[in-house]
């Protein structure tokens, strides 16, 4: 059974336009879907591939690292396609990691957009590919929840899940994430996480 005050780290990239070169990235420690611990930050480049090296510096040199028990992803991209892989950020920071998505990613789609906007394409779809198959966890039967995971069982990935929503259809700690990184980059939150 998960202890309903798990420290959970969700993160999120705030808002950015292709003519800036670095997006901020938040992430928020809460305990399950409550209380707010800390908040740690850093800034990746916009359609680079350093978002994983960058996550898991953030993440090792935090204070709050020996109470963390799983990293959240609102998705695996950072700064449009700056892709994160999940299998190294989990083997190097030692902590499991859940990729939340609201939608079915459709990954034909994906890669023809990897194709037409990159040369680097294929190395990109490798990581893409990595990530491993997309599961669906059905939430009281009132929405649905697109979710990747390593280091974790289904059951337990799915628990933690259910465990952290609270007002919204994602899990709070990326709610919050996103509400950050765009109040900070905006001056002002704007739309839904």
């Amino acid at each position: 059974m998960i202890k309903p005050e798990i420290r959970i780290l969700g993160i999120d990239d705030g808002p950015f336009t292709r003519n800036e070169k670095e997006v901020l990235v938040i992430g928020v420690i809460c305990r399950g879907n409550d209380c707010l611990d800390g908040l740690i930050s850093t800034k990746v480049t916009v359609d680079g591939l350093d978002a994983t090296k960058k996550l898991v510096e953030m993440i090792n040199k935090t204070k709050h690292k020996p109470q963390l028990k799983v990293v959240m992803l609102d998705g695996i991209t950072l700064g449009g396609f700056n892709l994160v892989d999940i299998k190294v950020l989990s083997k190097k920071t030692s902590l499991p990691v859940i990729v939340i998505n609201r939608k079915k990613p459709d990954f034909s789609s994906i890669k023809k957009a990897l194709i037409k906007h990159f040369d680097d394409w294929d190395v990109r779809w490798k990581i893409i590919k990595k990530t491993g198959r997309v599961k669906v966890l059905n939430v009281e039967d009132k929405f649905k929840i697109y979710y990747q995971c390593v280091g974790l069982r289904k059951e337990e990935a799915e628990d933690m899940i259910i465990l952290s929503i609270k007002r919204a259809q994602i899990p709070e700690p990326l709610r919050i994430a996103h509400i950050i990184a765009s109040g900070v980059v905006k001056g002002e939150s704007e739309g839904h996480a």
